[in-house]
C-alpha cells in the first residue's frame, strides 16, 4: 500500500510545484490522456468509461474557456476553439463516436505542442 501512496504524494508533489505553465501543460496532457482512454473504451463498447472520460476532458477544456484573459484578441480565437471542442466532444459522447474523439485528439495534440514549444522558447529567452 506504501507505493500507491508514494506515487500520489508525487503527484501532488508535482502540481504543487509546477510554474502556470507547466500546470497548463499538464492539464493539455490530461485531456488527451482522457481522450485516449474514451476511444479504446468506445472501441470496446464500454458505455460508462467512455462517458466518464470524455467528461473529464471536457472539464478541462471548460478550465480553459474559463480562465481566458478576454482583454487579449487571441483569448477570443482560444475561446472560439475551445467552444468547438467540447461540443465535438458532446457530440462524441452522445454518439459513442470514437472518430470525433480522435478529431478533437489531433487538436489537442497541436495545441499541447505549440504550448511546449512556446515554453521551450521561453526558457531560451530566459523568461520561464
Amino acid at each position: 500500500m506504501a507505493m500507491p501512496n508514494a506515487y500520489a504524494q508525487y503527484n501532488n508533489s508535482k502540481v504543487l510545484t509546477a510554474s502556470p505553465a507547466e500546470l497548463t501543460l499538464m492539464l493539455y496532457e490530461g485531456a488527451i490522456k482522457f481522450c485516449n482512454i474514451a476511444v479504446v473504451a468506445i472501441e470496446h463498447k464500454d458505455v460508462e468509461k467512455s462517458h466518464v472520460n470524455i467528461v473529464k476532458a471536457q472539464k478541462i477544456i471548460d478550465y480553459f474557456r474559463q480562465t481566458l484573459d478576454m482583454k487579449y484578441e487571441v483569448a477570443q480565437d482560444f475561446d472560439r476553439v475551445y467552444t468547438y471542442l467540447a461540443r465535438r466532444l458532446v457530440e462524441a459522447n452522445m454518439k459513442k463516436d470514437a472518430e470525433i474523439v480522435e478529431e478533437v485528439l489531433t487538436h489537442l495534440r497541436s495545441m499541447r505542442d505549440t504550448w511546449k514549444e512556446v515554453m521551450r522558447l521561453n526558457r531560451e529567452k530566459g523568461t520561464a
